[in-house]
This record gives C-alpha cells, structure tokens and sequence, in this order.
C-alpha cells in the first residue's frame, strides 16, 4: 500500500510537470499574436521606391561660362588681372562662391555677381535632393508636394495664361505702356519736354536691359529726380508670374519689381522640379537710377536659358 501510494504521487507530479511547461508555451505564443499587428505576420511591410536621384551636381561648375558672362555682364572686366582660377582663362567672377549647407549630400548652392557703375546682378543656383522619411511616400512623391507647397505660397496660378508667349514679347508690352503714356500727356497738354520724357520712361526698361544691364545713357538724363522711380506698368500675361511647360518635370516663374528706399531692384525666381530634386534660380538686378527700371523680358529670357541647361544636365 505504501509503494503504491508514492507511486501514485509521483505520477501526479509528473502530469502538473508537463501542465506547467504548456501554460509557459502556451502565454508566449500569446504574448507575440498581441505584439505583432494584424495581416503583417510573416510578410514584409511594401516600402517605396527610392528616388531618381541619389546625388548632386557640384553647383558652381553646374552653369555654362557662356551663360554666366550672358548673364553677368561686367564681371570679367572687375576680375583681378591673373585672377583667372585653374588655368583655364575663366575669370574668377565666373568661378562663383558655394553657399554653405548643413549637408552636401541634400542640398547645394552657388551664387555670383557682376557690378558695374550703374547697379548690380546676382545669381543663385540652388539644389534640393528631396528624401522622404514615410517609408510608404517615395523620394520623388515628397519632392512633388514640396514643389506644390512653394508654388502655392508663392502665388503661381495653377495654369498658364491663355495668351501666353514667349518672354521677348515683353516689348510689346512696354509699347502698350508708352502709347498710354503718350495719350495721357497728350490729354494733359503736355508739351515736347514732357512727351519726350513719357518716351523716355516707356523706354526705360529697354534701355536698362542692354549688354551691361545697367545702361549707358542714364548719365544723360538731366529731368527728373534720381530718387524718384519712374511707374511702369504691371507685366502682360506673357511676363506675368505663371507655371512654365518643357522645363523639367514641373516649373515655374515669379517675377517681381521692387522700388525701396535701399534700391530698385528686380527679382526673377524660377524654380522646377526634375524628380526628387528642386531646382531654384534666382537672378536679381539692382539699377543706382531709378529712372531705369531693369526689363522684365530680359531677365527671365536669360533664366529660362540657365534653367533648359541645368534640366537637360539631368537629363543626360
């Protein structure tokens, strides 16, 4: 009776033994269904494509010299003699100065500038290499609302004027705007002198739009008072700000003239987006003469040019 009794015992044990060790299994399994979100057990979680592109152009090499003495006329004739950098005959204004970033591998910039007696002209090149951090939004998804975001705060209507054309057609503009300069002085009763001088001030954006950008004959001009801005009129839907077509992926261009007390100075800012990188190019120039205003079409001829070469550099 004895034996049979411990027998008995240590049977029982044996059976709570083995229930100990299925409850243990038992709530670890349970634990990891709680941890682990439902549909994803098993299955890797679909991640986006990373973006087109993983590098950047080194900015201050990124603009032809052609273009660079186009648009910053002035600047090879105020570089230092022997200041030419590498050998090469570039003179060292066209060499440019690399903005300072907190990462290369994200963002770059050159800028440049040419002076003259007359006024001044700056140009900024500017790269964003967009990375998204949601793994489920791609690198050139977070590029797009970017762009959007800036083109919105900056204004641009969502399509182009329907009487669109190219930038040079800013001189019919400015001949629209002399023909009701004319008819207002005619109005007036206004005498030679100051026919001659609404002449003048229709003709002011043509005259300060030459090679040098800062005009020759401002020196010439004895009416009027330096300080005093001469109006113009507001651009034509073909200069006005608007998105642009064949400039990268999504493009567009503001265009804006301001007459402070530091300066007159007009600012074109076009910016286009070729899939993760936004791309902005900013060319200013600033005129001593208030009288002569800086030429709209001008400008922004010479920056869609800059902007076709740097998407096409993307392209290749």
């Amino acid at each position: 009776m004895q034996r049979k009794a411990y027998a008995t015992g240590a049977a029982l044990v044996a059976v709570l033994a083995v229930g100990t060790v299925g409850c243990t299994g038992g709530s670890g399994t349970g634990g990891a269904a709680a941890d682990s979100k439902p549909g994803t057990v098993g299955t890797a979680a679909a991640t986006a494509p990373p973006g087109t592109y993983r590098d950047l152009p080194e900015p201050c090499g990124a603009v032809d010299t052609g273009l660079l003495r186009a648009m910053l006329p002035g600047a090879e004739s105020a570089s230092p003699k022997g200041g030419a950098e590498g050998g090469d005959g570039t003179p060292a204004a066209y060499e440019g100065e690399q903005t300072v970033t907190y990462d290369n591998d994200r963002r770059v910039g050159c800028r440049w500038k040419s002076s003259t007696g007359m006024g001044s002209r700056h140009l900024l090149v500017d790269f964003e290499r967009v990375v998204s951090y949601d793994p489920a939004v791609s690198d050139d998804e977070r590029a797009v609302r970017l762009y959007e975001d800036m083109a919105l705060e900056a204004g641009i209507p969502s399509s182009p004027p329907a009487d669109e054309e190219s930038p040079g057609s800013g001189e019919e503009t400015d001949g629209d705007g002399a023909g009701a300069e004319e008819a207002s002085a005619e109005e007036a009763g206004d005498d030679g002198e100051d026919s001659g001088r609404a002449s003048e001030k229709s003709g002011a954006p043509t005259g300060s739009g030459g090679e040098d950008g800062d005009g020759d004959g401002g020196e010439g001009d004895a009416g009027g008072e330096p300080g005093t801005a001469v109006p113009q009129p507001a651009p034509g839907a073909a200069l006005a700000p608007r998105p642009l077509e064949a400039v990268g992926d999504a493009a567009y261009i503001d265009d804006e003239l301001i007459t402070a007390d530091s300066g007159v100075h007009r600012d074109i800012t076009l910016v286009f987006r070729t899939g993760n990188v936004i791309v902005t190019v900013e060319y200013e120039q600033w005129v001593t003469d208030k009288r002569r205003l800086p030429d709209s079409a001008e400008l922004q001829e010479k920056a869609l040019k800059l902007a076709g070469q740097l998407a096409g550099e993307f392209r290749d």
